[in-house]
């Protein structure tokens, strides 16, 4: 296991460094994004100003205040909470943010499936692993909202974030084939056939 401290954008040289069990602290930016953000970007065709290349995005639709743009509040926004949601729901536009947009990491909370997997490992990405219930320690780690785009979607607008010291985040899935989902997965499958039997009974 190690710790590496990323300042995005990344390259795939440094992707590739990754391995489940590592920790990655994220510096500069980072994008947040969520169910709405990519239904409009992948199925209904529309187009974001944004540079996503090497970066990574954040699932999330986070609470924030209207203000008057201003140096503090580039974006005419303030953030309020930024939580991070379930990724799971999300699966299906792992692999379009990787080939049309460049997008190298993905931070979210309870893990992605076998396509997601299999993207990382071809395309060369990761998924970065967040504690639920932790808003308010992330959002400490967002020093301003910088800019936002497709934002008639809000909450769910693509949202361009300063960061600083954004982690430490678990590397969940990398991009050698490796996944924590898939190792507890079967680690519980054998424990539980273990049990049953111990216990004298015919597995289920």
């Amino acid at each position: 296991m190690a710790h590496y401290e990323l300042s995005t954008p990344v390259t795939e040289e440094q992707i590739r460094q990754l391995r489940i069990n590592d920790t990655v602290t994220l510096q500069t930016t980072l994008f947040g994004i969520r169910d709405a953000t990519q239904i409009h970007m992948f199925d209904r065709g529309r187009k974001t100003r944004f540079d996503l290349r090497g970066h990574a995005v954040i699932h999330t639709a986070p609470n924030v205040r209207k203000v008057e743009p201003s140096p503090e509040f580039p974006a005419g926004y303030q953030q309020i909470c930024i939580g991070t949601t379930t990724s799971d729901r999300m699966e299906r536009f792992t692999r379009p943010l990787m080939t049309e947009y460049g997008v190298r990491m993905i931070v979210g909370k309870g893990g992605m499936r076998e396509g997601s997997q299999e993207a990382f490992k071809e395309l060369g990405g990761v998924y970065l692993a967040i504690i639920g219930g932790t808003a308010a320690l992330e959002t400490t780690w967002i020093e301003q909202i910088e800019d936002v785009d497709l934002d008639d979607l809000n909450p769910e607008s693509l949202w361009k974030f300063k960061i600083r010291n954004f982690g430490p985040l678990l590397v969940a899935m990398d991009s050698h084939g490796g996944s924590l989902y898939t190792a507890v997965k079967q680690n519980t499958a054998d424990q539980r056939a273990a049990v049953l039997a111990s216990l004298g009974v015919a597995k289920a």
